[in-house]
């Protein structure tokens, strides 16, 4: 085994949009793990928006990464070394290992995985964090009914694509957003939701007006910004709002220019008496269980489907990234590491 660890660290703060110059690429000597440790080898990196969030100095959910430290993500990982007897050598494991090749665990918050219930890859997507906040989130606050309207912003995310499945699993009417003509040919065709409209096509509100002729009774919000805006009039009275992301602003450096938009969406929260309400996935932790369950059998019966954007090698992580925030990616944006 080599005693060289490549890690990729935080080496400024964007102001803006990211760039490769925000990121730099150190050979270290690999940890060595101590007494109840294990070391492990990571094969896949989970990239995903919120990792924005954590470039930045402002105050959030969790804390940010410092400059010149590893930058954070959920990893699959094997045990290549072990001190610990719950984790032999060989075990695979989800967890948060970060842009690098090797890291040291004493085990706490590492997920075992089954390679014969499912390909690794998918603890990092529809059986890891993304499907985990489509599930909680819309099944808890979205809590949509047979009949209604579910609209789900970037919905050919590995989000949005398992909102929308959700949803019609739920006996519901599924409305996607997504950007271009492929991405919106896919939910339909091959995820079988009702409607797609893209986000970038000349008319965005009048498109979504025609393709939700009853209002929207659950708005699962993922990106903000122009497509909160063509959301907002279409919404019905009690609609509820799981507010999971707001990828369209995640490089604003000011505050759009105005008019000040607030009177107009708090009239409609208080005569249209909405129910709006932000969530970080790990507010039902308590779920996780359940999550898996559930979700894992309608994967495994064909009940719900899943996309997968690979890049190879550690060295793509920068630029994939990037990409992901402008919606290059075409469904889980990951890395195959080894």
């Amino acid at each position: 085994m080599t005693d060289i660890n490549r890690r990729i660290v935080l080496a400024s703060r964007p102001h803006g949009e990211p760039s490769p110059a925000h990121f730099r690429m150190e050979e270290t000597r690999a940890p060595t793990p101590k007494a109840g440790d294990v070391l492990l080898r990571n094969r896949f990196l989970s990239l995903d928006p919120y990792m924005r969030g954590r470039m930045s100095a402002a105050k959030s959910y969790a804390k940010p990464v410092e400059i010149g430290e590893t930058m954070v993500g959920g990893t699959v990982s094997e045990v290549v070394a072990s001190q610990n007897p719950d984790f032999p050598e060989g075990t695979l494991v989800a967890g948060f290992g970060g842009w690098q090749d090797l890291w040291v665990s004493n085990g706490a918050g590492l997920r075992r995985l089954d390679p014969e219930a499912a390909p690794l890859s998918t603890a990092l997507g529809i059986l890891g964090m993304p499907g985990m906040t489509a599930y909680t989130g819309l099944l808890n606050i979205g809590r949509p009914k047979p009949g209604e309207t579910v609209v789900v912003a970037a919905a050919a995310g590995p989000v949005g694509s398992l909102v929308g499945q959700i949803a019609k699993l739920k006996g519901a009417r599924a409305v996607g957003i997504a950007g271009g003509p492929d991405k919106c040919a896919y939910l339909v065709d091959e995820l079988g939701f009702d409607e797609a409209v893209d986000h970038r096509g000349a008319d965005l509100p009048g498109a979504l007006a025609e393709a939700c002729p009853n209002g929207i009774d659950v708005y699962f919000e993922n990106v903000g910004g122009a497509v909160f805006e063509a959301v907002l009039p279409l919404l019905n009275d009690f609609a509820r709002i799981p507010v999971c992301g707001l990828v369209s602003g995640y490089n604003l450096t000011d505050l759009p220019p105005g008019p000040d938009r607030s009177p107009l969406l708090m009239r409609a929260v208080l005569t249209k008496r909405l129910h709006i309400q932000g969530f970080i996935v790990w507010d039902f932790a308590e779920q996780e269980a359940a999550f898996l369950g559930e979700v894992g059998t309608w994967l495994r019966d064909g009940r719900v489907k899943h996309r997968e954007d690979i890049v190879e090698g550690l060295d793509k992580a920068p630029g994939a990234f990037i990409g992901l925030l402008k919606g290059r990616n075409f469904g889980k944006m990951l890395v195959r590491i080894s």
